[in-house]
């Protein structure tokens, strides 16, 4: 049974806090095996690759093929249903409306002691994108990765995804299509994400890595950052809904198995001012899971990570929400707004009853790609700017350096730095 708490009994606190900092990542085991794949991928290359894609996907990657052309994903696109062809369109198309807004605009001015100053943004030359294909495969996660990429107008992007039994779902080849992804290798797990940030004789190394992937992909990326940049460390999936009593106890239930569904250690929380409400969403929840072909893997996530929190008033959940910094945040009340002005730590925000987090996952625009793990308290969501760094630039001239110079060679002469002091007073008149 999930998680039962009242705001109102004497040990809520203590509870609580054991909630926020309950952990449901990667063990050391995990690290250890991680730390073995990446140093052994880094001295074999190619030949560790093989190795473990016959190992973990049980297939042969110089038989079956180390990559997949674009002309297999335009096949596979015509291949696909027209609903589902639509929808995909659909999705990319709001995808790229919303992040090409993102684009960050160069600055370059003149102050007022005729300093010259700005700032120039630039994509980077590479991007690797990983994309799940063990336990589920998911084209919404290529196009909200590839996109983004695309608009901040990196040259290449390669795509790795596992292939079990050298198999790949033809609607990821579909929206790899649709993305214009033309570089596609079946390699999956922590040893692709060793390949794309070292480096092999197959395939070059890139200059970050974004996409969503299991404890080892996650782990691997955590490992890696410095070698290459990423997007973030993402852990087990995790919703919270702040609901009151006047939702449909069908449609929040929905909601919550909306992640559970996601992975054993995936994390759903009601909140709710209604223990009336809070009984009938259990009730709903578990009408609701038979009907599911996730039902195994979302009973699980629900009964051991699920947990419904009954508070006095929403006035008081707010700061116990921010302390949980939630990935994907569901606002459903009468009046989403004035809760959203209080929230400071959240993934994404849904706000009102019309508004499901599961709609954000395909088609709405903003990323679903979403700081875990309490994460949102100082990080965001994937935004075009992973795939972009900024210069700064400065150019004086005599009068400039005549106004500002003299307090940099102070500064200096203080920081007992001689050779600084020098380069610029040598350049004053």
């Amino acid at each position: 049974m999930p998680l039962r708490l009242d705001s109102r009994d004497a040990d809520f606190a203590t509870a609580f806090t054991a909630l926020v900092d309950a952990r449901r990542e990667a063990d050391e085991d995990v690290s250890r095996d991680v730390t073995a794949i990446l140093k052994r991928v880094r001295a074999e290359g190619d030949a560790a690759l093989a190795d473990y894609t016959s190992r973990f996907d049980r297939h042969d990657l110089n038989a079956s093929g180390w990559t997949v052309s674009p002309a297999e994903c335009r096949a596979a696109l015509d291949s696909i249903s027209t609903q589902l062809r639509d929808a995909l369109e659909l999705a990319a198309a709001r995808i790229t409306a919303y992040h090409e807004k993102q684009k960050p605009q160069d600055s370059d001015e003149i102050d007022a002691t005729g300093v010259r100053l700005g700032a120039r943004w630039r994509s980077v030359d590479a991007a690797g994108l990983y994309v799940p294909g063990g336990r589920a495969a998911y084209p919404s996660s290529l196009l909200m990765n590839a996109i983004p990429a695309k608009v901040a107008g990196v040259s290449r992007i390669a795509m790795v995804t596992p292939t079990p039994n050298g198999d790949i779902n033809p609607l990821v080849l579909a929206a790899a299509s649709i993305a214009g992804i033309e570089e596609i290798w079946r390699v999956g797990g922590a040893q692709a994400v060793a390949a794309l940030a070292y480096g092999t004789k197959s395939i070059k190394p890139v200059d970050v890595i974004t996409g969503p992937g299991n404890a080892w992909v996650a782990e691997a990326k955590r490992q890696l950052y410095g070698v290459v940049g990423i997007d973030m460390v993402a852990g087990p999936s995790e919703i919270l809904v702040v609901a009151d009593a006047k939702n449909d106890p069908a449609w929040i239930a929905a909601d919550l198995l909306s992640q559970s569904e996601h992975d054993p250690t995936s994390q759903s929380i009601l909140f709710t001012d209604d223990a009336a409400f809070a009984d009938a969403v259990a009730k709903a929840v578990e009408q609701r899971l038979p009907l599911l072909s996730t039902q195994a893997v979302a009973a699980t996530s629900w009964a051991n990570n699920g947990a419904i929190i009954l508070v006095r008033d929403f006035e008081e959940a707010m700061p116990l929400v921010n302390r949980l910094a939630a990935e994907h945040l569901e606002l459903a009340v009468d009046d989403p707004e004035a809760l959203f002005t209080q929230v400071r730590h959240a993934g994404s925000v849904f706000l009102g009853r019309m508004t499901p987090e599961a709609v954000g996952d395909y088609v709405a625009g903003p990323n679903h790609v979403l700081p875990t793990g309490r994460r949102a308290r100082f990080s965001s969501g994937l935004s075009v700017l992973d795939f972009m760094k900024r210069t700064s630039f400065l150019s004086l001239d005599q009068n400039s350096i005549g106004a500002i110079g003299p307090a940099a060679v102070a500064l200096a002469e203080a920081e007992g730095l001689p050779a600084h002091a020098a380069s610029v007073a040598l350049r004053l008149k």
